[in-house]
């Protein structure tokens, strides 16, 4: 029905919207660029490094999108508002920010070779500052221009690990659940203090393997799961690990008009393992 494709159009379209998505380089963030773009937004996908960054935006424009690559560290707060200026000066001022970097560090991992007692705080600095203030400082400089004109949306990534802490990775869950906490607190702020307009929400992606947590999870030598990798997919109702377009449809559910009363709430995308007692 085309009255009914109009409807869907409506409710979901991101139209001419200006999407930023950190961290759009790798595995999980360039998938929710393609598929922002895919929903006409023009996309602009920034990463530390430029050639993982430019070879999405290619995808998203060889499909008939528009998009733009930008080197920048999410860390670097004048690299972020250098940014803010050539994406307004290009497309427009930024409608949807979607904090997409992060990741975490072996050596902040406790295991055999890095027991919980010896972990570097230096690492454990850098896993949340690489999950926590990337998003935070990010918030802050395009979070400013959404609160000047009174509309915008925030979409953080935090993951199952933050709201159920696993073990060995204690210092990449709580960074985690500090996104969490701060996607709730900033969602409350933003409609109080600047405009009900601007929305913050948060996905939770389950067990998805990329190339961070690789090591954990498959024998390098063989390929197969490792015991971790066997519990993980035994505790997931759906009996595998997510791919990264499983993120896309609650990301843009977040993202578009069909979300307009939703905002502070943490969305878990993990095949059921939150719902799964293991019994």
């Amino acid at each position: 029905m085309t009255g009914q494709n109009d409807y869907l159009h409506d409710l979901f379209a991101l139209d001419g919207r200006v999407a930023v998505v950190t961290g759009g380089g790798g595995a999980l963030g360039g998938a929710l660029a393609l598929g922002l773009a895919r929903t006409g937004a023009r996309v602009v996908v920034m990463g530390r490094r430029l050639e993982p960054a430019e070879r999405v935006a290619e995808r998203i424009r060889a499909a008939g999108g528009e998009a733009l690559a930008l080197a920048c560290d999410a860390l670097d707060r004048a690299a972020l508002e250098a940014a803010e200026r050539t994406i307004t000066a290009r497309f427009a001022p930024v409608d949807i920010l979607v904090n997409g970097a992060g990741g975490n560090d072996p050596r902040a991992t406790a295991d055999a070779a890095h027991p919980f007692f010896d972990l570097d705080a230096a690492a454990v600095q850098e896993v949340f500052a690489g999950n926590f203030l990337s998003a935070f400082q990010a918030s802050q400089v395009f979070g400013c221009a959404m609160a000047a004109r009174g509309e915008g949306c925030i979409l953080n990534i935090t993951s199952m690990n933050g709201l159920r802490p696993l073990t060995r990775v204690g210092v990449y869950s709580a960074a985690k659940a500090a996104v969490a906490n701060f996607t709730q607190w900033l969602a409350t702020h933003m409609a109080q203090e600047y405009s009900p307009r601007i929305r913050v929400n948060a996905i939770a992606p389950g067990f998805f393997l990329t190339e961070q947590n690789r090591y954990l999870l498959t024998d390098a030598a063989t390929g197969e799961l490792t015991p971790r990798g066997q519990a993980i997919v035994a505790h997931t109702p759906m009996g595998r690990f997510g791919a990264p377009d499983d993120l896309i449809g609650a990301a843009l559910w977040l993202v578009s008009p069909a979300a307009a009363f939703v905002t502070g709430v943490v969305v878990p995308v993990d095949g059921g393992f939150s719902a799964y007692s293991g019994v």
